[in-house]
């Protein structure tokens, strides 16, 4: 059953907000998708298409671009926010001095921010004032924006602390070609949406190298034990990692060319440097950043990441792209089943 006709705001005119937008126009709202740079949004409402991020996609009759904030913000109730996960903090702060009324705030990226160690749930809640922030609710999943432009069947979770905001939500995406569940763990859906970034970074140094697939196969594989690992340890529910936001998000993430992650750490494997695999990219690798905190609540949580400890040995300490996978595979023997074990364990105790 869909929602009664609304007025939506998207922030962040990439390929992900264009897309989620252009669910919301099928689903018969009025979408503003707002952006910061005034010659995109002047290309989408004369064209009707945003052709950097999404080639030769027309847009739906039922989006119109915004360059003022405040102005795509007035009379709006719900804000889709898809924006890098290092402009958020930014972003809220401007929203904050412009909104008028509560907002529930529906974030899309994914990543963890280094330092702070918050989620994005976290971070919003703390620079948005109490008076101003209805609902935090997240929208995660195994999903390609090239894909979803084209209507291509797609699958995602939603999950709020308040449960009745998220079904709203899910009431606001849900069609025949976007199909919405609901997941009340909050902490589970944004690790997995996160973590699953450095994974596919490291799959795609797997392919750079030439691995082929069977090393690729173990890399996921073992990179789902440590999201899990992680995210256990943080209060998850270590269920949530076998669903949609979990290895669903891994697969797509980690065999896909629309990865940017995996298109990244392509080039590493392939000899590239750092800075000029970004330079060349042109749109945010959220692994990058990702890998700095997940490697910092590694420790502070004291818990095994090898993977993730490689990767930042890679991207932070100069260490050889090869010779850190070798290492991974010459590491000691352990049992397969040990993670479940301790995990299983954990969760018995509590």
């Amino acid at each position: 059953m869909q929602e009664h006709r609304q007025t939506i705001t998207v922030l962040g005119a990439g390929s992900w907000g264009t897309a989620l937008a252009m669910v919301l126009a099928d689903n018969g709202h009025n979408v503003r998708l707002w952006g910061h740079k005034q010659e995109q949004i002047d290309e989408i409402n004369r064209t009707h298409r945003n052709q950097k991020y999404l080639p030769d996609i027309e847009l739906p009759e039922g989006i119109k671009g915004f360059f003022d904030l405040g102005m795509a913000l007035e009379g709006v109730y719900t804000v889709i926010l898809a924006v890098p996960t290092k402009a958020i903090r930014q972003v809220i702060g401007t929203i904050r001095d412009v909104a008028k009324n509560p907002l529930t705030i529906v974030h899309v990226s994914k990543g963890i921010e280094p330092d702070s160690l918050m989620r994005i749930s976290e971070l919003i809640e703390e620079e948005m004032p109490k008076q101003l922030l209805q609902e935090v609710v997240v929208l995660s999943g195994p999903s390609h924006a090239e894909e979803v432009s084209l209507r291509h069947p797609t699958t995602v979770t939603v999950t709020a602390r308040d449960m009745d905001a998220a079904e709203k939500i899910q009431d606001l995406f849900m069609n025949q070609n976007f199909r919405v569940y609901t997941n009340p763990d909050v902490i589970g859906v944004e690790i997995g949406g996160a973590l699953k970034n450095i994974i596919a970074l490291a799959a795609g140094i797997t392919d750079g190298l030439g691995y082929g697939d069977n090393a690729k196969a173990a890399l996921i594989t073992r990179g789902l034990a440590e999201i899990a690992r992680l995210g256990t340890a943080m209060g998850a529910n270590p269920l949530t990692f076998s669903g949609l936001t979990g290895i669903g998000d891994l697969i797509v993430t980690c065999t896909s060319v629309h990865s940017r992650n995996w298109r990244a750490g392509n080039m590493l494997g392939k000899g590239q440097k750092l800075e000029e695999v970004l330079d060349k990219m042109g749109m945010v690798v959220e692994g990058v950043r990702t890998t700095k905190a997940a490697y910092q609540l590694a420790k502070k949580y004291e818990v095994t990441m090898p993977i993730t400890e490689a990767l930042y040995g890679v991207l932070f300490e100069g260490q050889n792209v090869k010779d850190s996978v070798d290492l991974l595979m010459s590491r000691g023997k352990t049992h397969e089943m040990e993670d479940l074990i301790n995990i299983l364990d954990e969760r018995m105790s509590d």
